[in-house]
């Protein structure tokens, strides 16, 4: 047997030994067949760089092909995007005119998308969540342009508009919102009843007609001139009740939650469950646009707040009718889209969660936490939103559960919250309200 470590080939030999007489200019032959095996040529060294290089302008390429992907679906994926260019341009007018009515109106405009994809982004973090939870987020961030723009006005002391507004929210969510979702639900599904449950529509009424109670009685108080400290009274029921309802808010939260296999397990056997559906996004990518989305909101919610005063002066419409009815409409684009998706796909049990669950965040925790928030600054912000919109408050939620109590729904039932909440817009319409903005002290 000859040396391993020589190549002998019968019939090839003598053309090994040619090639192997090709050396390289310092003497070195072409091939080499030692027991260095494990020596790395230049060539293969080479291969490997290029590999390495190659490799990281695919990870690269990967990763700038994922961002655009992501900003493709969030802002190019819908129609409505068209009207992100008004948000610049909003800042744009306010840096260069006065025109304080354009600058209100296109942040109105500028808006309205953003809270629309933030509604969307939120859809798509619905899908890794169960249905309790995701009607829970899709309520909480569709809320979170309201908060926003509540924060701004607040620290501007302009606390009527902050009343005004979340007002306003609660009352386009029970009629303009869940009116315009049964209205399309039961158009598209005509030849049938829509059913959802009656127990989760029941819960969150029960905790709406807890919110008037908050709400109705310092305002009671101070109609009535039957307080124990003038001016001071009013202040300490309107802070202590808005500490109940946040608690209670929270037990309603945590109840909701250790539901929510139940609930999941019931929407699945009702067939509600559309398994074809999927994200088009990762969880991840909805968390970042979420935040994003948010910030972006609250940049312009700065602008817009800025203007109001100067808009209702511009356009000659009262501020109530600017506080209660415009802002709440771009306030709940996100909600109001939402809401008739799922109620088109027949998922009314979701559409209600969001609707009403908006209206009752609001109510729980939204405006005592401003409360909360406002006795934190210094600032005397209370739940006395005066007589006349905490009886329409009262009178929307009555209608609203009378209609729900049969646990079915129609495109009637829809139509007559529309109706319903037209009254409510005229009745601002020609609403003088008793305390201006404008009278009001600035806090810091």
């Amino acid at each position: 047997m000859r040396n391993s470590n020589t190549l002998r080939i019968i019939g090839f030999n003598s053309r090994l030994e040619n090639f192997s007489q090709m050396g390289t200019p310092d003497g070195k032959s072409a091939i080499e067949l030692t027991d260095d095996s494990r020596a790395v040529p230049v060539s293969t060294t080479r291969n490997l760089s290029s590999l390495k290089s190659n490799s990281e302008d695919f990870g690269t390429n990967y990763i700038w092909k994922l961002v655009f992907s992501s900003i493709k679906a969030a802002f190019f994926s819908d129609k409505i995007s068209f009207l992100l260019p008004c948000g610049p341009l909003a800042m744009l007018v306010d840096q260069l005119t006065q025109r304080h009515g354009w600058v209100f109106l296109l942040s109105l405009l500028g808006i309205i998308p953003l809270a629309e994809r933030l509604g969307w982004a939120t859809e798509q973090l619905v899908f890794y969540t169960g249905p309790t939870v995701g009607s829970l987020l899709n309520a909480t961030f569709g809320n979170a342009t309201e908060l926003i723009i509540s924060l701004f006005a607040m620290k501007q002391g302009m606390l009527r508009l902050v009343q005004q507004s979340l007002l306003g929210s609660i009352l386009s969510n029970l009629l303009l919102v869940l009116g315009c979702a049964l209205f399309s639900g039961g158009i598209v599904h005509r030849n049938k009843e829509q059913i959802f449950n009656k127990s989760n529509a029941g819960m969150n009424m029960g905790l709406l007609l807890m919110a008037v109670m908050g709400l109705l009685f310092p305002a009671l108080l101070h109609e009535t001139q039957t307080e124990l400290q003038i001016g001071t009274s009013e202040l300490l029921l309107s802070r202590f009740c808005s500490c109940i309802m946040l608690i209670a808010y929270a037990i309603y939260i945590f109840f909701q939650l250790t539901n929510q296999k139940q609930d999941y397990s019931s929407i699945k056997e009702d067939g509600r469950q559309d398994d074809e559906e999927s994200a088009e996004i990762s969880k991840w990518e909805s968390v970042i646009w979420l935040g994003l989305l948010t910030l972006f909101i609250s940049v312009l919610s700065e602008y817009l707040v800025n203007a109001i005063e100067g808009a209702s002066v511009a356009m000659d419409v009262p501020v109530a009718f600017v506080g209660v009815v415009l802002l709440p409409v771009v306030g709940n684009a996100a909600e109001h889209a939402s809401a008739i998706i799922f109620a088109i796909k027949d998922k009314l049990d979701i559409s209600l969660g969001v609707a009403i669950g908006s209206s009752t965040q609001i109510s729980m925790f939204v405006m005592p936490f401003c409360v909360v928030v406002g006795w934190m600054i210094g600032s005397p912000m209370d739940l006395n939103f005066q007589l006349f919109e905490t009886s329409i408050l009262f009178m929307t939620v009555l209608v609203v559960a009378f209609m729900l109590q049969e646990g079915t729904s129609n495109y009637f039932k829809g139509l007559m919250l529309l109706f319903c909440y037209m009254i409510v817009a005229a009745s601002f319409f020609v609403h003088i309200d008793p305390v201006s903005i404008q009278d009001n002290p600035q806090y810091p």
